[in-house]
């Protein structure tokens, strides 16, 4: 008989594969970028936050953390890669954006001493697991949805255009999946109220996209040119 501890693990892989497709999403952006040589308009800061983000839930996921949350870590270990190549690419190509690239450097200096500082503070100042987990998460959860919450600011510009050119429906979708799973993975065996609370959330938050995607379908004129979405998110926690 499967028991609890089984389905998590289960249903923690299939996050982990949905969250993997989150985090392939921009590849399509990426490569136009690669063959047109140029960033074009496309903001760099969806995937420099997305590296913080992932830096922070591989470090949540370690059992120095959370004990039996591995694939937390798994997966934004993954994600940190594909992010960091991303940001790669766009070093390489934003030549054209003033202090884009100083921008970018230091945003990454600062997100390394910032994570630096919470691992070695979570380590050598803390020391009961509950609270490593409380201040480890709580940090975690901030950025998660905030992840969670980009896609929704296209909302207001639905709402005023009366139309859904700029809320791309597959991103809406995959990120209430991916939410969704999650939560279900947070709730199952051992309940982990930090990875609960941002999902759970996110849940909500690509839930209400999806309704005003919904409503303003039939509105959105059909003989406009898809333009490419002023909101991206590449990961979005993926946990």
């Amino acid at each position: 008989m499967v028991d609890a501890k089984q389905v998590r693990f289960i249903i923690g892989v299939i996050g982990n594969v949905i969250s993997f497709g989150l985090f392939a999403a921009p590849a399509k952006t990426f490569w136009r970028i690669f063959k047109k040589k140029s960033v074009e308009e496309f903001s760099y800061v969806p995937y420099v936050a997305t590296i913080m983000n992932c830096m922070l839930w591989v470090f949540y996921g370690l059992p120095v953390v959370h004990k039996d949350s591995i694939l937390v870590s798994t997966i934004n270990g993954v994600g940190l890669v594909i992010e960091i190549f991303y940001v790669a690419l766009y070093l390489a190509y934003c030549g054209h954006k003033k202090n884009a690239r100083r921008n970018i450097l230091g945003f990454l200096i600062l997100e390394v001493v910032a994570v630096a500082i919470i691992v070695l503070v979570t380590l050598f100042a803390i020391k009961n697991d509950f609270a490593k987990q409380t201040f480890v998460g709580v940090i975690c959860d901030i950025f998660n949805i905030a992840m969670y919450a980009s896609p929704s600011l296209a909302i207001f510009k639905v709402v005023r255009t009366k139309s859904t050119e700029y809320m791309p429906f597959l991103l809406s979708l995959v990120c209430f999946v991916n939410a969704a799973i999650w939560t279900s993975y947070s709730l199952i065996f051992k309940i982990d109220i930090y990875v609960l609370a941002s999902n759970g959330i996110g849940t909500l938050l690509a839930l209400s996209q999806l309704i005003v995607y919904f409503m303003y379908y039939k509105s959105t004129p059909k003989d406009k040119t898809v333009k490419p979405s002023e909101v991206e998110i590449s990961g979005t926690d993926r946990v």
